[in-house]
């Protein structure tokens, strides 16, 4: 279909607009009109698609932008982990075609040698366009708060083993997770923002004062970074999880997350999948911030996309039961297996708005990237991402970068 003119027409949801009747021009893999149908100075009948599923007519279509993940592991019985390019082109894939357009992959902590591996072979799927970089959860995180992560494997932070993996991943390294507290941290900040790659607070048992010292210096580097763009900020990485809860005398890293996002200077996280967190922390934390300064993620695993059973995490035997992935040893939970798209379906259902489930799922993490001008949401210009569902968000159709994303055959029944 690349090349070929296009049109959808149903209900628009993105962070710009919630209208009824609404059409999406799209030629040359990009989007040519998006707006009132109205509006539309075309043909509205031409170039009508059914392509993947999708049915001719307007009648209860809602289409959204591309949804943007900052935050997943692997899916369809591959992890990002394995240092497989074919494995991770396989998870990427199955992620495209499921409503996630762009994503982070994330690598969980491992030897250096093997995070050198991983990196080097996301650094080839980065430059064939199916992933926007590559995403280090650790291995400088807090032994207390390591959650799925091998304690055996976490390191002090190391200016000089974060200088290897730079060379090994180039400037596909996008983001990296750390605890603030551990010595030598607000080092590895500056070195980051240096690089232009975020860094995102998580796994960490550190108080109110040095989170939110660790927020403000990274949004301070990024803001003088070499690509320092708007929308990029500092992120928290899965807000309430891998770190102490909110008490009353003793308020931790939370209340520091919450009052950055509150003031616009930092994005957190949120595994809105009714696993990871309550319904209702979820609804108080987009009341709370706004869906502006929050980004939803799935931090899916393998299991995505397949039946309960046994995988890896890593270096991690992890079992799935009724959807909830759990360490075999600990029975820590280990990552999700909702796609983004349920994850918005489950953030609505919790009460979130749709438009603002959608925002978080699309426009905020696509700024965080530094992508706000090709992907995150539906404008004239834009690389045309687009996901058809119906009503009750069940999806119908993915379009990226013009071409109608079929689902690939799964690796495991």
């Amino acid at each position: 279909m690349m090349g070929k003119a296009q049109i959808l027409r149903g209900r628009i949801v993105s962070n710009t607009m919630d209208i009824d009747d609404g059409l999406i021009a799209v030629d040359g893999g990009h989007i040519t009109y998006a707006g009132p149908a109205s509006g539309f100075r075309g043909d509205p009948d031409a170039g009508e698609t059914s392509s993947a599923g999708v049915e001719s007519g307007p009648a209860g279509r809602i289409l959204l932008p591309g949804l943007v993940d900052l935050h997943c592991h692997g899916a369809n019985g591959s992890d990002f982990s394995e240092g497989s390019v074919e494995g991770a082109r396989s998870a990427a894939r199955y992620l495209h075609s499921r409503g996630t357009t762009t994503l982070l992959a994330s690598l969980v902590t491992a030897a250096p040698a093997d995070l050198l591996r991983n990196l080097k072979a996301l650094r080839q799927v980065e430059e064939e366009g199916l992933i926007a970089g590559s995403h280090l959860e650790g291995p400088f995180l807090s032994a207390g708060q390591c959650g799925a992560h091998d304690p055996a494997l976490l390191l002090a932070p190391d200016t000089g083993l974060m200088g290897e993996l730079f060379e090994a991943a180039g400037p596909s390294l996008a983001s990296m997770t750390l605890a603030a507290e551990l010595p030598g941290a607000p080092s590895l900040v500056d070195l980051l923002t240096a690089h232009g790659a975020l860094p995102s607070l998580g796994h960490t048992a550190a108080d109110h004062p040095a989170a939110a010292a660790f927020l403000e210096r990274a949004a301070a580097g990024l803001a003088k970074a070499p690509n320092a763009l708007m929308g990029r900020r500092p992120t928290v990485t899965h807000l309430f999880n891998a770190m102490p809860g909110l008490h009353h005398r003793s308020p931790g890293p939370v209340s520091a997350c919450l009052s950055a996002a509150r003031a616009g200077d930092a994005v957190v996280e949120l595994i809105a999948d009714g696993v990871h967190l309550a319904p209702e922390t979820v609804k108080t934390v987009f009341e709370l911030v706004g869906a502006e300064n929050i980004a939803l993620v799935t931090d899916s695993m393998a299991a995505t996309g397949l039946r309960d059973g046994q995988y890896r995490l890593g270096a991690l035997a992890v079992t799935v039961d009724g959807g909830v992935a759990r360490v075999d040893d600990t029975g820590a939970i280990a990552g999700g297996t909702a796609t983004l798209l349920e994850v918005v379906r489950a953030a609505v259902a919790a009460g979130v708005s749709l438009r603002n489930a959608v925002t978080s799922a699309s426009a905020v993490p696509a700024a965080v990237l530094g992508r706000s001008s090709q992907a995150g949401d539906l404008r004239a210009g834009m690389r045309a991402d687009v996901v058809v569902v119906d009503p009750d968000l069940n999806l119908a159709g993915v379009l990226r970068g013009g071409e109608w994303v079929a689902p690939p055959r799964q690796n495991r029944s």
